[in-house]
This record gives C-alpha cells, sequence and structure tokens, in this order.
C-alpha cells in the first residue's frame, strides 16, 4: 500500500495527466502509475475534495464509472477559478518546504534556480508570514537526495554509482546502473540496467548508502516498463507458502518481504505469511532473525532451517 507522501506525489501528478487524457480508461491509467484499480479509485474519490477554494466552482471535477475517467473542470485560462490565497500558516509552510527542497544535493542548477525564484515571489506577497518562515528549517532525510540525485540522472542520461543494502543477503555491494524511470509502490524505487548483473533490477531508495553521478552516458536495453498495477512483487499463485512467526524484534520483515497477511500475534510480534518460488531462500532470513523469529511451515523448511542454525552454532562453537 502506498504511505501518504506516496499518495500526494501521484496526486498531483493524476491532476495534470487526467486533464491532458479525457476519459482515459482506468485500467490503463492505473498501469501507468504502478498502482491497482482499487488503490487509484481511492485517488479518484479524494481528488473532488481538492482546489483552490472549498466554494464549489473551485473544487476539482473528476468522476468515473468504473472503466473510464473524466474531467470536467473548464479547460481554458479565462475560466479557471480565482487564484489561490494563501493563509499565513500555509505560507510558512510552503516558504519552510521550498527552502528545504533548494538545499537538496544532487538537484538540478535550473531547477534550484526557479524554485529560489518562486521563494522569493513569494516571499514579497506573503510580508509577515515570509518573516516567520526564516525561523524555522526542515531537514530531510537521505533518501531526500537520493531522489535527487537519481532524478538528475535520468534527465541527463548519465549513469550511476552507487553502494546499495541486500536485506535477503545483508551485504552492501557497489554497482554502477543506468537509471530507467523513478516509481512509488509503497517505498520510492528506481528502476535501472544493472552494470553488475547485466539484467534490469529495481531498488528501494532508502536502501541506498551512498550515490554519486558519473560523467559515464546513460544507454540502458530498450525494454519495456514492468507492469505494477498489481504490485512490486507478484508472486504466481502456485508458489509454495511459508509462514514465518516473528517476535517484536522481527516486524521488520512485514516491511522487507511482500506477503498476502501478517497477523498480530498476543507478544506484539506478527504471523506472516507469503509467497516465494523459492522457499529455500527464507533459511538466511530464518538464521538472521535468530530468536526474534522462526519458520512454522511447511515443516521441511522449518526443520531445514533448525538444521542450518545448530550447524551454524557449531560452527560458531569450533
Amino acid at each position: 500500500m502506498s504511505n501518504a507522501i506516496d499518495q500526494t506525489r501521484r496526486m498531483l501528478s493524476l491532476v495534470t495527466y487526467l486533464r491532458e487524457r479525457p476519459g482515459a480508461r482506468v485500467s490503463e491509467v492505473a498501469r501507468a502509475f504502478g498502482v491497482s484499480e482499487a488503490e487509484l479509485i481511492g485517488d479518484l474519490n479524494v481528488l473532488p475534495l481538492c482546489g483552490t477554494s472549498f466554494r464549489g466552482g473551485d473544487l476539482l471535477d473528476i468522476d468515473t464509472d468504473g472503466e473510464r475517467i473524466w474531467w470536467h473542470n473548464p479547460g481554458t485560462a479565462d475560466d479557471v477559478a480565482q487564484p489561490l490565497r494563501l493563509a499565513a500558516d500555509e505560507a510558512t509552510a510552503l516558504l519552510v518546504a521550498a527552502r528545504a527542497v533548494a538545499n537538496l544535493p544532487g538537484l538540478r542548477d535550473s531547477d534550484r534556480q526557479a524554485l529560489l525564484r518562486a521563494v522569493t515571489k513569494l516571499e514579497a506577497a506573503a510580508g509577515e508570514a515570509a518573516e516567520a518562515s526564516a525561523h524555522l528549517s526542515v531537514t530531510f532525510e537521505s533518501e531526500g537526495s537520493v531522489f535527487a540525485t537519481v532524478d538528475r540522472a535520468i534527465t541527463e542520461r548519465r549513469r550511476l554509482w552507487m553502494r546499495y543494502y541486500s536485506p535477503a543477503r545483508d551485504t552492501l555491494t557497489e554497482r554502477e546502473v543506468d537509471p530507467i524511470r523513478l516509481f512509488a509502490v509503497g517505498h520510492t524505487y528506481v528502476e535501472g540496467w544493472c552494470r553488475l548483473s547485466e539484467d534490469r533490477r529495481t531498488f528501494r531508495l532508502d536502501r541506498v548508502a551512498e550515490i554519486r553521478l558519473l560523467d559515464e552516458p546513460s544507454d540502458p536495453p530498450r525494454i519495456e516498463p514492468r507492469d505494477l498495477s498489481q504490485g512490486l512483487v507478484q508472486p504466481a499463485g502456485d508458489d509454495p507458502e511459508v509462514v514465518i512467526e516473528v517476535g517484536p524484534g522481527g516486524r521488520w520483515v512485514a516491511e522487507y518481504y511482500p506477503h498476502d497477511s501478517a497477523e498480530e500475534l498476543p507478544d506484539g510480534g506478527l504471523r506472516i505469511t507469503l509467497r516465494t518460488p523459492d522457499p529455500g531462500s527464507l533459511r538466511r532470513l530464518a538464521l538472521r532473525l535468530g530468536r526474534d523469529g522462526r519458520i512454522v511451515a511447511p515443516a521441511a523448511l522449518a526443520a531445514g532451517a533448525r538444521d542450518a542454525a545448530v550447524q551454524a552454532l557449531g560452527a560458531y562453537g569450533e
């Protein structure tokens, strides 16, 4: 599922996308934005509550019959609603956010200059609110700078170098990547052609430990974008089902591994059910969890994980 930031980004893009494509099919829009049709319908239910004010004519007028999406707002400049008037707290929040984004490392110079010009105009219009905003600051987490660097690489068609953490192997690897696109499915990812594996790979931005923009041009093979309408990882219906129980210290598994269900346990842990074409690959996860989790089913995999743990303990004691 998408978080609030992902949904906000998507909905802002949806407004422009739908205005330019009246009568767009729900299935095609969902595929373009990498979400399920149910998530898209949820966004469409929220958009009519957005606009420049809560007066009827200023709200977005969008509806769907379940198959197609229709944009009813006037399309000419003369018919657009009155210019937005910001309250003092809104102007303050906008100024603080704009200054923070302008300081992101990796941001294109042209974007930075455009943003700073907008800040100057907003400061002049905001008056006293602008003075209050000068006493506030926001620092983005590292993912923000990674996003800016990847976005710049895509725009300038340049290769990336990164150190990337793989939770399945619990290792950091160095690799060069020709980025193809950014997208959000619960978290923000970059899809690209990995020169280490010579294959298409998807990297989650909050797992990038270090990133640099290289001078080499990006030249990924021509490949069709993945269909993300059913999620990032799409196990087959006949893939074996695996059940894992984790304690409070192992709840992170539900965040890192796509799963069918996660049932709360009385001790604060989770009973997680997932599908994978290679259940044996989860033995390493069981070893990593230690006392914080165990494989419950299938029985053969659970026994194999216990044997692997015993062997590891034996090797450690030698």
